[in-house]
């Protein structure tokens, strides 16, 4: 059954649209550019050093396989962007390094304090604590009627309350935005300010490695420059590897060091962000032209 969204191909928005592609026509396009990528090549885009590595992963939900064969290499301290029609799996690649999906065969597995981690079948809250690892929700995960204050808390579930109220300080004292609500219900907050809650409330078990899923979904433009800022800083300051699903493919390869596109729950190309915005294909299909 063909989904009834449509994508503007020459990114025109005001007038002179040349053509107008439905989401299955963009993903059979998508199949005709599926490269053959290595996994040497992937190594290289993470510099030879990845924090975060998948290996021949097949994996997707009950007995339905979504993804197949799936590598990922991405370094400490870099970003990684993941593009790609609807229902290529790209959250599918987000839940199942944190333990959503059922996984067939293959590995996912970290560094953490110089050590090698198979964290494949770990639970997510032992992936938390033993591997540095976090997952930032899609929009509307905040608890509404639950203070500023409690929604963190809720971040440091695995902490004792002493140290929950530690790291929320922490994150008041770096946010001072958040600080400044504090004791005000989370319903109040604007757009902005409730994407930055939610990431902070995953930055309470100061982890090492984000996954981050559609970071600006719902937002307004003029906070989604704010998030990305956000993420930013946590990259290149405080050593953050971040592994991103972003739906506005042009911002989400504006920001990130690497970028994927999948295509059918396979990696169809692999480089550099900036290049595959200079790629023609990838233009056509996920950059509005």
């Amino acid at each position: 059954m063909t989904t009834p969204e449509r994508i503007h191909t020459n990114g025109n928005h005001h007038g002179g649209i040349n053509a107008v592609i439905s989401v299955d026509e963009v993903a059979r396009q998508a199949l005709e550019i599926v490269q053959d990528i290595s996994v040497t090549q992937l190594d290289a885009l993470a510099g030879h050093k990845p924090h975060l590595r998948i290996e021949a992963l097949n994996a997707g939900y009950g007995q339905m396989e979504i993804l197949h064969e799936f590598n990922l290499r991405v370094g400490r301290g870099q970003s990684l962007c993941l593009i790609g029609p609807n229902g290529a799996g790209k959250s599918t690649v987000l839940h199942s390094i944190f333990g959503f999906t059922s996984i067939y065969s293959g590995s996912i597995s970290t560094e953490w304090d110089g050590k090698h981690i198979d964290v494949t079948r770990l639970p997510s809250n032992e992936k938390l604590r033993s591997a540095g690892i976090a997952y930032i929700l899609q929009d509307k995960s905040v608890f509404p009627g639950m203070t500023v204050e409690e929604n963190l808390w809720l971040g440091a579930y695995l902490m004792d309350r002493r140290s929950a109220k530690q790291a929320a300080d922490r994150i008041f004292d770096k946010y001072p935005r958040l600080a400044a609500r504090r004791k005000h219900q989370a319903k109040v907050l604007s757009g902005g300010e409730r994407r930055l809650l939610e990431i902070s409330r995953a930055l309470v078990m100061d982890p090492q490695v984000l996954l981050v899923d559609e970071p600006s979904i719902g937002l307004e433009p003029r906070f989604i420059d704010a998030v990305f800022d956000i993420l930013g800083d946590l990259q290149r300051n405080e050593g953050k590897t971040i592994v991103m699903v972003e739906q506005n493919a042009k911002k989400g390869l504006e920001y990130a060091d690497i970028g994927y596109v999948l295509v059918s729950g396979k990696l169809a190309l692999a480089g550099r962000a900036k290049d595959l915005l200079n790629n023609p294909d990838v233009g056509r299909l996920f950059l509005g032209g």
